[in-house]
């Protein structure tokens, strides 16, 4: 069950380094996207670290999976890691260029804390 986080993680990764090095052909213009502190330009970046930031947490819920022998155990939490997986970097990219949509980031938060949640007590329990 927690291949597909696994999976999920480097695939992260890899999103994560091919649209930062997109961003960081532009990050020398000024002005580009409305300068350093604009909304667009602060979410981009927001959106290409949080690649990597749930990468390391689906890794981190993997091994932890594994090394406690819990794997068949941890679908809840498996599902929620990838919801955040997807949610996170989707919503900053696309509330850079449509504002309202900030208004979902409650959706991969709350994925990413209730598999969090969820993780710890099913290694509480065991």
């Amino acid at each position: 069950m927690t291949e597909i986080n696994l999976y999920a993680a480097w695939i992260g990764m890899l999103l994560g380094g091919i649209l930062g090095a997109v961003q960081g052909l532009f990050f020398h213009k000024e002005e580009w996207l409305g300068g350093y502190g604009s909304w667009q330009r602060r979410m981009m970046r927001l959106g290409h670290i949080s690649f990597f930031g749930i990468a390391f947490i689906n890794i981190a819920f993997t091994f932890t999976a594994k090394s406690l022998n819990i794997e068949q155990e941890v679908p809840l939490p498996s599902a929620l890691f990838l919801i955040g997986a997807i949610g996170m970097p989707l919503i900053c990219y696309l509330s850079a260029f449509k504002k309202p949509i900030r208004h979902l980031f409650f959706i991969p938060a709350l994925s990413i804390i209730g598999g969090i949640m969820s993780l710890l007590w099913i290694i509480y329990k065991y």
